[in-house]
């Protein structure tokens, strides 16, 4: 398998960063544009496997979207709620390891009346679905586990959406809560998501629910853990949607700042994004870190040595590896909780950064729900990625201020930053080191 040595810095990293559109907000725009009542066009859109998986699933389906790369764009022709039926309508999907794609297709599928197939890769047939599996055979669906109840591979055959009350334990993923969200406005009667266990990733839901008020879909709150659509309502399509910068790919280079002690900006990233992962700044100026934002972007300004943190990630844990990887280099203990839900992504993220780090050298407690990082040296060696473009992410801004790493498959991250490293590459040399 491919290996990649990524050099410590010589000097602190210091520039301009333009990262992909989000993944987060690309996938919702895509379902909600093909949910739509006509043609709509995406802008800035990202360009990875999880997109194109989303993508040539639609496709599959019978919808009709068009994809530029070159001009980060996708076209994409809405149904306003009613599935094509290509193929008789019939379809088989596959969703390769993308989660977004997985639930949020689920859950449209619901709507129509043919049987499809869905399955991805082994990482993918582990990865929980039980929960809204349950919510939508509670609205009708036919729904059929060829392996493992509650996983891939798996038939479902739709018969439309009831509405009416449904409960969903959401805390294993957030993603299934945003799935019923949004095809909940095409439901025979007014729908009634009540959320019965904790709740975890709270700003995806938020963006969910702005997305949706964005296309013209209320979504009514009453409680945390009640959330109302009203039936009948309908998405209203866009000539033209510009995708934010996503801000998990962002929180790497504002880690390589914090952790060298220099000046990095992403371009056209705002602290008011849809997105609550770039509150990831603010775990860094707990350790620190200065932030400031202007015209460009948004800035982290390094300390001469980072500080410790008590720090509950459960609202931002796409970033938790991020902030795990630097973690080391702070003069006092990093003490990461309220992620257990890391557990049930691509890899056990939780387990997998504890053994790569502790086989940099790293000093640590592997928790239940995060983990304990003491002040440590590291030292260069080979880390594995477990196909996992965050623990490849992660793991090459470890290095920066230690003594380098080689990472394992580093091409892991097309999944939603295909050129992760030559973005890094042009920061190296923006910043002379």
């Amino acid at each position: 398998m491919e290996t990649l040595f990524v050099p410590p810095f010589k000097a602190p990293a210091r520039g301009l960063v333009t990262v992909p559109g989000s993944k987060s907000i690309n996938n919702r725009a895509l379902l909600l544009a093909a949910l739509s009542n006509g043609p709509g066009i995406l802008n800035g859109a990202l360009d990875s496997d999880d997109t194109r998986i989303f993508a040539t699933c639609l496709n599959a389906l019978g919808f009709n979207v068009a994809h530029d790369p070159a001009a980060a764009r996708f076209t994409v022709e809405g149904c306003g709620g009613n599935l094509p039926s290509p193929n008789g309508g019939h379809a088989d999907l596959f969703v390769g390891n993308a989660g977004t794609a997985a639930r949020f297709l689920l859950a449209l599928s619901a709507l129509g009346s043919k049987p499809i197939g869905f399955d991805g890769v082994a990482a993918m047939r582990k990865r929980p679905m039980g929960d809204l599996l349950e919510a939508l055979r509670a609205q009708g669906a036919i729904i059929v586990c060829e392996e493992a109840e509650g996983h891939f591979p798996l038939t479902i055959n739709g018969a439309g959406l009831r509405g009416g009350k449904l409960e969903l334990d959401p805390q294993r993923s957030s993603q299934q809560v945003s799935a019923i969200l949004m095809v909940a406005p095409f439901a025979k009667a007014n729908t009634e998501l009540v959320l019965t266990g904790p709740i975890v990733s709270e700003p995806y839901i938020v963006m969910t629910i702005d997305m949706m008020a964005q296309w013209g879909v209320q979504v009514e709150r009453p409680e945390p853990n009640r959330l109302v659509v009203a039936a009948g309502q309908a998405y209203q399509a866009k000539a033209s949607y510009a995708v934010e910068p996503d801000a998990s790919s962002a929180s790497y280079f504002f880690a390589a700042a914090a952790v060298t002690g220099g000046k990095v900006t992403v371009a056209g990233l705002s602290r008011k994004a849809l997105q609550g992962d770039v509150l990831f700044v603010d775990a860094l100026v707990a350790m620190g870190a200065t932030v400031e934002e202007d015209d460009r972007g948004l800035t982290v300004i390094g300390p001469a040595q980072l500080g410790g943190l008590e720090i509950d990630m459960n609202a931002i844990s796409d970033t938790a590896p991020t902030l795990a990887a630097i973690a080391a280099n702070a003069t006092t203990p990093v003490l990461i909780k309220g992620v257990e839900h890391m557990r049930w992504k691509e890899t056990d993220r939780i387990h997998a950064m504890a053994t790569q780090l502790r086989a940099m050298g790293a000093d640590l407690d592997e928790n239940r729900d995060g983990l304990l990082i003491r002040p440590s040296r590291l030292v260069r060696t080979q880390v594995a990625t477990f196909d996992d473009h965050r623990m490849a992410m992660s793991l090459a801004i470890t290095g920066l201020a230690n003594q380098g790493v080689t990472i394992i498959d580093p091409a892991c991250t097309s999944k939603t930053f295909p050129n992760f490293f030559e973005v890094l590459a042009q920061l190296r040399h923006q910043s002379g080191a």
